[in-house]
């Protein structure tokens, strides 16, 4: 195997090196192993390939994608090779065992690993648009009220257009949302640029609420994107992860984030212990790459009910974290990826015959119904919305049952169903510093390659 010392330069020089990156990847093409007999528990997926600089954004985002679950997860990338190692089941906790799944995994990874991609970290915000011929893609971000996405749903179904798909997110009294919708007439994207222009200003007005300093803005995109990526990435250059005095937080809730330097081996230590849930390790090393830093070596353990993560990086210029307020900063945009997609409160799941303007009733119901939407993932498959709100009391308070009662009798009681979320304090736990053995012994290549990971 090649040896190569890659540096890691700025995004700028980047480009000037990517004749040079596709080369390497020619030399040596991603390498994907399945492997179901080292670990009793779950699948393991093995990747090597030619580092680059968000590979490892990309191979999660991959595995994200086909949702399987990550309960483990071993990286290092020293140099200019990349040896990960996935412990993954499916959502009911079993291995992958059909051969179309298993070749799904494997086409996937590689794909996204292929000769002809280029990481570039976006930082498009606000409104924006992106074109395609089946729907035009919205993108909002704004300031977090009641009654917001009813609102916006209102605009739109008011507009003649139909919600076809759309995510919803808030943090830190910030909101966030990527929806896809299409021309209620033609039933395809929008392209009248007149109509456009009006959902732009008409959605604006509604974002901006009474909020000025920090109102929305528009703008134009040329590419689809990856939703939940992309929300990452909105909130992100919205600045979520700074509290105000208004966020009301419970510190046992919080998740636990520290970074120390490791001194003798140049690089910044990040530890996170927090709740376990789904797509987990998506969200740190989103954030993580959105502020340019890079992985180097990685271990993410989520087979509790608690999830421990550890990473060695440096930014993208080959420092670490060398201040105060870096490091402040680091822990606070983790904790805003993490807690982003936490929900409490009521779960309310939503299926029935799509129509055009559904979405907008039911939202304007739970507005008034004083319940506002903390999150919301709205989806439409064969004629059917299948959609999943989490509401709370706009005041603050429990939702009173007999709302509830109310609210299923205007939308109806088989079409929707309820269920309680529960948040727990996290465990005290001592943090774990499970690579220290590692640096010591400086087996960097070998890690995770022949040992049975159960």
């Amino acid at each position: 195997m090649m040896e190569l010392d890659l540096m890691y330069p700025s995004c700028d020089s980047l480009d000037s090196d990517d004749e040079y990156e596709k080369f390497i990847r020619r030399m040596n093409p991603p390498r994907v192993v399945i492997d179901n007999e080292s670990c009793a528990r779950a699948t393991v997926v093995r990747v090597d390939s030619a580092n680059k600089y968000g590979i490892l954004l990309e191979v999660v985002q991959a595995l994200t994608d086909l949702n399987l679950i990550i309960i483990k997860a071993y990286i290092t990338s020293d140099g200019g090779w990349v040896m990960d190692v996935f412990n993954v089941t499916d959502h009911e906790g079993k291995k992958i065992r059909d051969e179309a799944s298993i070749k799904s995994i494997v086409d996937c990874i590689r794909k996204s690993l292929g000769a002809d991609f280029s990481f570039r970290p976006s930082r498009r915000r606000s409104v924006d648009f992106a074109p395609s011929s089946d729907y035009t893609s919205i993108e909002l971000t704004g300031t977090d009220r009641p009654g917001l996405l009813s609102e916006v749903s209102a605009v739109l179904t008011d507009l003649k257009c139909n919600v076809v798909t759309a995510e919803i997110w808030t943090h830190n009294n910030r909101a966030a949302a990527v929806m896809q919708v299409t021309d209620e007439v033609t039933g395809a994207a929008i392209t009248d640029p007149e109509k456009l222009s009006r959902i732009k200003a008409l959605l604006c007005n509604v974002l901006e609420g009474n909020n000025k300093t920090r109102g929305a803005k528009t703008a134009i995109s040329k590419g689809v994107t990856h939703t939940e990526r992309r929300l990452h990435q909105m909130m992100f250059a919205d600045r979520d992860y700074q509290r105000t005095g208004q966020n009301l937080v419970d510190e046992t809730m919080r998740p636990k984030v520290s970074v120390v330097n490791c001194y003798d081996k140049d690089y910044s230590v990040v530890t996170i212990q927090c709740k376990d849930r789904p797509k987990l390790l998506f969200d740190t090393i989103c954030t993580l790459t959105d502020m340019q830093y890079v992985v180097f070596h990685a271990n993410a353990d989520g087979e509790g009910p608690e999830a421990y993560q550890e990473y060695y990086i440096r930014h993208i210029d080959g420092f670490p974290v060398n201040s105060e307020a870096e490091r402040e900063r680091i822990v606070q945009c983790l904790e805003a990826a993490i807690e982003r997609r936490v929900s409490e409160g009521l779960k309310l799941e939503l299926c029935t015959n799509d129509r055009v303007g559904l979405l907008s009733d039911v939202t304007r119901i739970f507005r008034e119904n004083s319940l506002t939407v903390t999150r919301a993932e709205v989806s439409t498959k064969g004629g059917k919305a299948i959609n999943t709100f989490y509401v709370r009391d706009a005041t603050g308070n429990q939702v009173d049952a007999k709302i509830i009662d109310a609210i299923r009798q205007a939308i109806g009681q088989t079409v929707l169903q309820v269920k309680e979320v529960s948040r727990s304090p996290p465990q005290e736990s001592p943090t774990r510093f499970l690579f220290s053995g590692l640096f010591k012994s400086r087996s960097f290549c070998n890690f995770g390659l022949t040992k049975s990971y159960s």
